[in-house]
């Protein structure tokens, strides 16, 4: 194949992803998180096994419609998870999965999002199985768009790691893909935060 743009790491995740969920019924899970929408084409669902006395991740599952990026990021993440303590996993970020990777191409980060929601969800999941809702964090986030679950303060991030356009904001929080209905306020609150973090300061 010619023209792969994409790190070793990348392709043999992509190739022989780890830890895909094959048999649903006689996996076990502790918690359950699903992220994104299958009508647009990009879903995550991922499982985890919790062993209660140490509080890590145990085991995992997850199975996607996405992308190569996607699969080779979820595959990367569902092996970082094992052994990690529940708050360490819960604070994982899209830049830890493409540290993993070793890279992605800047027009393909945005993949890494879904695995790494599926599984904050799955967490969250759990927390609440386990009377534990005092470990979710909530962020005081207001959900801008409904669809994928995008907050507020995931669009600041999104500015603050490079996003100018509504089309760079999809491209790494996947908002406004499905429905729509989120881009006017998108809009609104992108502008406001280049010009929270980015306007030059007045003499």
């Amino acid at each position: 194949m010619t023209n792969w743009l994409y790190t070793d790491t990348v392709k043999d995740h992509f190739l022989n992803p780890k830890n895909i969920l094959k048999d649903e019924e006689n996996f076990q899970y502790d918690g359950k998180g699903i992220t994104g929408n299958v009508k647009c084409g990009d879903q995550m669902m991922m499982l985890i096994q919790i062993d209660k006395e140490k509080n890590i991740i145990k085991d995992c599952r997850w199975r996607t419609y996405g992308c190569a990026s996607a699969i080779a990021s979820t595959s990367v993440l569902s092996e970082m998870i094992k052994g990690m303590t529940l708050d360490e996993a819960y604070h994982l970020t899209p830049k830890d999965v493409v540290k993993g990777l070793g890279s992605l191409p800047a027009h393909k980060i945005h993949c890494s999002v879904l695995g790494d929601k599926a599984l904050r969800a799955a967490i969250t999941d759990y927390y609440r199985r386990n009377d534990q809702k005092e470990k979710i964090e909530t962020e005081d986030a207001r959900i801008i768009c409904q669809c994928m679950i995008v907050t507020d303060q995931e669009i600041e991030n999104a500015v603050l790691e490079g996003a100018r356009t509504f089309i760079e904001l999809q491209e790494m929080t996947k908002l406004g893909t499905v429905c729509g209905q989120c881009k006017d306020e998108a809009t609104q609150l992108l502008g406001e935060y280049i010009q929270k973090h980015f306007a030059p300061e007045k003499d």
